[in-house]
């Protein structure tokens, strides 16, 4: 099987793996001269605190999921990093759970991998607290790499 389209997902609290999310990415598209779409997932607060942190109103021009996305710290690094590596890539924002969008982004895209980011959780933590990327992987319309958060 090919891998023609990768979908990287990101949220607001993978600002400290950026490195390391895009290192992944581009370890798997680049081989393939695949696509990478970059899709950062808000909640509903998520993406009214950074729309105000960037001072973008709700109705101006740059309001758009895909717009708050493009001005995030955390996608604007890692597509630093994919066009320094010569990997293509686009970028989309959603706004919803992020697990939910991300594998509906994944089938709308055809992706051939995820890519998902997360740190390591006992398995109690994963019961009480619940775990996107484990939510990903179980939904998933295409293999998942789970690029795990390094300590510092």
């Amino acid at each position: 099987m090919s891998i023609e389209t990768v979908l990287l997902a990101v949220g607001t609290e993978d600002e400290k793996r950026t490195e390391q999310l895009a290192k992944e990415a581009i370890a798997v598209a680049e081989p393939a001269g695949a696509e990478v779409v970059l899709t950062h997932v808000f909640t509903d607060e998520e993406f009214d605190g950074v729309r105000a942190k960037l001072g973008v109103n709700e109705s101006s021009e740059g309001s758009t999921p895909d717009a708050v996305a493009e001005r995030h710290t955390t996608t604007r690094a890692i597509a630093k990093a994919l066009s320094e590596a010569g990997v293509r890539y686009s970028i989309r924002g959603e706004i919803g759970d992020h697990a939910d969008k991300v594998v509906e982004t994944a089938t709308a895209v055809g992706a051939d991998r995820i890519v998902v980011g997360g740190r390591g959780r006992s398995p109690t933590g994963k019961a009480v607290f619940g775990s996107i990327a484990q939510d990903v992987m179980l939904s998933s319309p295409c293999p998942v790499t789970f690029v795990r958060e390094v300590a510092a």
